[in-house]
């Protein structure tokens, strides 16, 4: 899935909406430590009052929302596990009656809890619905296309989400007209927060990948390995962080360790271009560099004497693979942050060719080319001809 898959899906988690159905909602209370299943229940989502589905879809889109091999990740289901849990949610997306729906769930519950051990009670939330979505937009003249023609695909979404004890507080009570203390025992569900999560299947050009599976960690590049391996029996990843740091690792062997500042600024730049000529194409597949599109990139960066063998063999000595392909995404950074006793800059990688570290004086002195004036407390500042 790419982000606009996943935005797509997003925003059609709102109220009254024709093109997500959400049939059932099935919602598991497991207790600490014991990891038991101490209550469950099912109901249809449309008998809930609006307030609990407005928190419930405020849920559904925290488990959607996220940066994609940092927070966000497609997962590929491993081939041949014994209790596939592959084959449970296809099953449970299959199934006839909700009976066997909530069988199928519960499987993937006792899953969850046989490995890991909570400090507090947790609530499993699980909704079987249909996502639906326009094979063209809508002609505003000949009123044809939108809701007329829709791909249509179902899906299972799981959310885990912590529970809280109430803080004791004092209240005031406008019936009785007193002050008292609050004696709210009922533990808060933290919608707002869901520990992880996932979507099954995976969408890929608007049909349905049983093979994959979108998976949400609770922090940003922090994925459980653990769920994803034992309770989803997914195949082994790499965030994007991890893909970042060793692409630097690679830049360091095969640059050195010492290089201009318009030379990595042109590498990034570069890596920027072949990132956004895919989105202009609306290409479904992210854009991937392997070793002879890196060797590519740093020669046109200005990079001098860059070796095909030595490219590769950085690739094999980091990544255990010379033909193991990076996503070009992952490598830029958000920003660059030079960091002096002086002062600290942030900026973005592709202005890094407007600072240059230079000697002047025998001072060693970052000079930053700029466009507008600089105004400091209020005064513009004159400038000085060197």
């Amino acid at each position: 899935m790419n982000a606009k898959d996943i935005a797509n899906i997003r925003k059609q988690f709102k109220l009254n909406n024709n093109l997500m159905q959400i049939r059932e909602i099935l919602n598991v209370y497991v207790q600490k430590e014991s990891g038991e299943i101490y209550h469950s229940v099912i109901s249809p989502f449309e008998m809930l009052d609006q307030e609990s589905q407005e928190l419930f879809l405020m849920n559904f889109k925290k488990v959607l929302t996220g940066q994609l091999d940092a927070k966000l990740f497609e997962l590929k289901f491993k081939r041949d596990v014994e209790d596939s849990t592959q084959i449970i949610l296809f099953d449970g997306l299959q199934a006839a009656t909700t009976d066997d729906w909530i069988d199928s769930m519960h499987q993937i519950v006792g899953k969850m809890f046989a490995h890991t051990v909570y400090e507090f009670d947790t609530v499993v939330t699980f909704i079987r619905g249909e996502y639906r979505k326009a094979t063209k937009k809508r002609d505003q003249e000949s009123e044809e296309g939108g809701d007329d023609e829709v791909y249509s695909n179902e899906f299972i979404l799981c959310s885990l989400n912590k529970t809280d004890q109430p803080k004791r507080a004092l209240v005031f009570d406008y019936v009785e007209r007193e002050f008292r203390s609050n004696n709210a025992f009922d533990p808060i569900i933290n919608l707002a927060s869901p520990m992880t999560g996932f979507l099954f299947p995976a969408f890929n050009d608007n049909a349905a990948d049983v093979n994959h599976i979108l998976y949400c960690a609770g922090k940003a590049n922090q994925p459980d390995e653990t769920f994803m391996e034992e309770v989803l029996n997914c195949e082994e990843i790499i965030t994007a962080l991890e893909e970042k740091d060793s692409f630097e690792i690679i830049l360091n062997k095969v640059i050195g360790d010492k290089v201009e500042s318009h030379v990595i600024s042109n590498v990034y730049e570069e890596i920027d271009r072949v990132v956004q000529e895919s989105k202009e194409n609306e290409e479904s597949e992210a854009p991937m560099l392997d070793s002879r599109d890196i060797e590519r990139i740093l020669t046109v960066s200005g990079v001098e004497n860059v070796d095909t063998a030595k490219v590769e063999h950085a690739f094999k000595a980091i990544l255990d693979d010379e033909k193991h392909e990076l996503k070009a995404s992952s490598l830029l950074p958000k920003t660059i942050k030079i960091e002096t006793k002086v002062a600290n800059l942030s900026l973005s990688p592709t202005d890094l060719k407007h600072v240059k570290y230079i000697m002047f004086q025998g001072k060693r002195c970052l000079m930053l080319e700029i466009d507008e004036d600089v105004v400091v407390e209020g005064f513009t500042l004159e400038s000085e001809i060197v």
